[in-house]
Parts: structure tokens; C-alpha cells; sequence
């Protein structure tokens, strides 16, 4: 369907017949659609389309456009069209616009802004870059508390159409100070004379707006609510999240620990956005240093030379015993991250996690051992190799499953993302860590029964 539209579209266009490309029932699309539809034109027809749609629809659209589309379609929008898309964007919408801007482009934008939007572009880009204050919209509704039910439906009626959400109504003192927020339906039900402190029980949750946006997200999953109140130090009510916001953002912390999980820098746009320089630049760092991790293990390998060469088929299972810990310390690794993460996991609780760690890494590598025994006899032919191998994959599994439940601890403790924790981390630590006790265990044996 999209790409038929896209065909028509086109057609119309190269034809010359935009009074018949207008007349389109693009009332009747969903504005996601829409914009999906725009974000795949080239950039010409995508600012002639733009031009031919209503007002009020272009202004809905742009917000769902991607972050390059809008910049290009702001290049071929004049002064006036400009001003009365920014006009009409939400204010968080209109922030993160100025937020992704090159910093020439974001001055011809604050210059056609109008003195109150510019008033508030700039109060709102005054919060740090991650926090809930660059989130927020200041568009909500409040109420008294000595106003009557009927009085304040008669102001939300009045006021809905400029806000956010009507969800939670919040009631505020004359200083604007947050002392409740009210869901919408207690309002309905409520005496219409009675006053709207009557139905108040001064129980709400409320985000700073220094808050990290990773907080907002914990907070609106945990409360299973639409939109969270945002205050300021003296509990002033600046303005509040939404749940469209808290998804958005949600989708890139987790594409974020996704990245670092690999091992990659967080990109920080759309991969088919990015050059050669860039991916290559989010990459490099991490391999260069897991190189010289990784040279670790030639170090103990050299080391070890002479208890290996008195069994040479010792060497034959190093990828098996390195590989099982680097399975199992990835496996520890991902489950604290995880659980770290959704707050199902404390750091103050990691006394607990490692005692239960324990006993699970010790079955985990009891089990593997017998494999290990069984395997290096069976191979090699030889008992002694069977028994060095089935120790050293017990010992290597035990330890590499500590180490990745250990990681993201410390990690955490020191304010580093435990998504750090990264696979390949994870990985070439518990190579060097399997090499050194494979070698000990090797050299112990050799030389005390050969």
C-alpha cells in the first residue's frame, strides 16, 4: 500500500497535478502512516507533498517525522511555513527538534520563534541533555483546591484542548506549588458543589526535572501511570512527562544497552544515518583494548610453555575450556545487567546474588567438569589429561560465572553503565582467567604425578 502511495505520489508530481495530489483524503490517514509515507519520498517530493497538506495536518506530521527528514524539509520551507510549524509543535517535540539542529539552522529557528516560544525553547533547553526537565511539556491543567467540582470541570473544559493529557488533573496552591493530582474520573463523579479539596489525599509521585530520563521511565512503568508531574526544588509545578515521551525514550536505553553489549560505542543517531567515520569510530576503541586484553593470554601461555609441552595435548582443548567460561561469564553477565536494570537486582543486595551465584556456578561447573573428564580421556586416550581438563573446565566455570555476576556490581558502584559488562568483555577477561587456571591446575598435576 505504502509503496503504491509512493508511486502515486510521484506520478502526480512529475505530471504537474497537484490540485489533484491535494484533493487526497489525507484526513482519513493516521498521522504515523502519513509520516512514514513522507520519511520515504525523496526530498523533493517530500516538500512538495508537505506544502499540499493542511496546516493542521503538516504540523502533526512533522513531529512524527525522522530526525534527518526534518532537517531536510526544513531546508525547503520558507520563513513563514517554518514559523508556523514550530508554532504548533508540542513544546517537547519543538525541544528535541532544537536539540538534533546544527547549531547555525537552530538560530534561524529561534529567531522565527515567537517571544513567548522563544521564552520557553530556552527555559526548557536550559536542563541538562538527559535529564526530565528537557522532557517535560509545560502544558497541562491545573486547579485549586478551594474551587468547587463544578468549577474546576468548567476550567478543564476550558483548558483541554491546550494540554498534553487530561488524564490527571493537578491540583496546585496559589504559589503553584503541586499538592496532589487527581485522576480525572474522581472529578466526574464528584459533587458538583462540593470543594475538589474534599476528594484530595495529597498522595502523588512527582520527577524533579534534574531527573534522569532513565528514572521517568522506572517511575511511569512502576505507577502504571500516563504522564508524571515535574517540580522543581521548592515543589513548584513546572510541568509534566508523558507516556509517548517515557516510550521513546525507553526504546533508546535499551538500544543503548544493546550497543554497549557489543561492545559499541551508543550511536547516537540512525545506523543508515551514519558514515564509514562514524561507525567506525564508535568500534575501534573497544576492539583496540580487548587486543590488548586478549594479549593477556598469550602472556600466560608463554608462561605456562613448559607444564603444557609435557602433555601436548593439553593445548588441543584450550578453545573448549576458554569458550564454556566465556559462555558462562556472558550468561552471569547479561542476567545482573538485566536485573540491575528493571531494579529487580540492588547493588546493596550483591552479598546475596554472589552466595547464590556460588552454588549455581558450582553445579553449572561440576556438570561441565564431567563432561570435561569424559571428553579429554576419551580424545586423548590418556586419564591424566581427562582429570586436568575436567578440573580446570569445573574451576574455569565456577570463576567466570563470579566474574560476570561481580562486573556489573562493581560497575554500577563506580556510576558506570553496567551494560559495560559487554559480551566481549565479559569474554576476553574469562579467557585470560580460564588460561591462567587451566595452566595452574596443568602445571600442579604434571609435575607432582609425571
Amino acid at each position: 500500500m505504502e509503496t503504491q502511495m509512493r508511486e502515486i505520489v510521484h506520478e502526480f508530481i512529475q505530471t504537474g497535478r497537484l490540485t489533484e495530489l491535494r484533493a487526497q483524503p489525507w484526513e482519513e490517514w493516521l498521522i504515523p502512516d502519513l509520516a512514514e509515507l513522507l520519511n520515504n519520498l525523496n526530498s523533493s517530493d517530500r516538500v512538495i507533498l508537505f506544502r499540499l497538506l493542511t496546516r493542521a495536518i503538516a504540523a502533526q506530521v512533522f513531529a512524527y517525522l525522522d530526525k534527518e527528514e526534518r532537517n531536510s524539509l526544513l531546508k525547503g520551507l520558507n520563513d513563514e511555513e517554518t514559523r508556523y510549524i514550530l508554532a504548533n509543535l508540542s513544546p517537547d517535540d519543538r525541544t528535541a527538534l532544537f536539540e538534533e539542529l546544527p547549531g547555525q539552522a537552530t538560530q534561524r529557528m529561534l529567531n522565527l520563534l515567537s517571544p513567548d516560544h522563544l521564552k520557553e525553547v530556552r527555559f526548557l533547553l536550559g536542563y541538562p541533555e538527559e535529564s526530565v526537565g528537557r522532557l517535560m511539556t509545560p502544558d497541562y491543567v491545573a486547579v485549586r483546591p478551594y474551587w468547587t467540582i463544578k468549577a474546576a470541570l468548567e476550567h478543564i473544559r476550558s483548558r483541554a484542548h491546550k494540554s498534553e493529557t487530561i488524564h490527571t488533573i493537578y491540583v496546585t496552591d496559589n504559589d503553584w506549588k503541586l499538592l496532589d493530582g487527581l485522576d480525572l474520573t474522581l472529578l466526574i463523579l464528584a459533587d458538583p458543589n462540593a470543594m475538589v479539596e474534599t476528594i484530595m489525599d495529597y498522595n502523588f509521585v512527582s520527577l524533579s526535572a534534574f531527573d534522569d530520563r532513565e528514572l521517568a521511565v522506572h517511575q511511569i512503568q512502576t505507577y502504571d501511570v500516563w504522564a508524571l508531574p515535574v517540580v522543581d526544588s521548592d515543589g513548584v509545578l513546572l510541568g509534566l512527562v508523558t507516556h509517548d515521551d517515557i516510550m521513546d525514550v525507553a526504546e533508546m536505553e535499551v538500544t543503548e544497552d544493546f550497543h554497549r553489549s557489543a561492545a559499541v560505542i551508543p550511536l547516537k543517531a540512525y545506523y543508515s544515518d551514519l558514515g564509514m567515520k562514524e561507525l567506525v569510530s564508535k568500534r575501534i576503541g573497544w576492539l583496540l583494548a580487548l587486543i590488548f586484553v586478549s594479549l593477556l593470554s598469550a602472556g600466560v601461555i608463554t608462561y605456562f610453555e613448559s607444564a603444557l609441552l609435557a602433555l601436548p595435548l593439553l593445548v588441543a582443548f584450550i578453545p573448549m575450556l576458554i569458550g564454556t567460561g566465556g559462555n558462562a561469564g556472558a550468561q552471569a553477565a547479561t542476567l545482573m545487567v538485566r536485573a540491575l536494570a528493571t531494579d529487580d537486582v540492588h547493588i546493596s543486595e550483591w552479598l546475596g546474588v554472589c552466595s547464590k551465584e556460588m552454588l549455581v556456578g558450582a553445579v553449572l561447573g561440576i556438570l561441565t567438569g564431567i563432561l570435561g573428564v569424559a571428553s579429554g580421556w576419551a580424545i586423548s586416550g590418556e586419564p591424566l589429561v581427562g582429570l586436568i581438563v575436567g578440573l580446570s573446565m569445573l574451576a574455569v566455570v565456577f570463576v567466570s560465572n563470579l566474574v560476570g555476576i561481580l562486573t556489573p556490581f562493581l560497575l554500577t558502584r563506580f556510576n558506570i553503565d553496567p551494560a559495560v559488562a559487554s559480551n566481549p568483555l565479559i569474554t576476553s577477561i574469562t579467557d585470560v582467567v580460564g588460561l591462567v587456571i587451566y595452566a595452574i591446575i596443568a602445571a600442579a598435576i604434571v609435575f607432582l604425578l609425571v
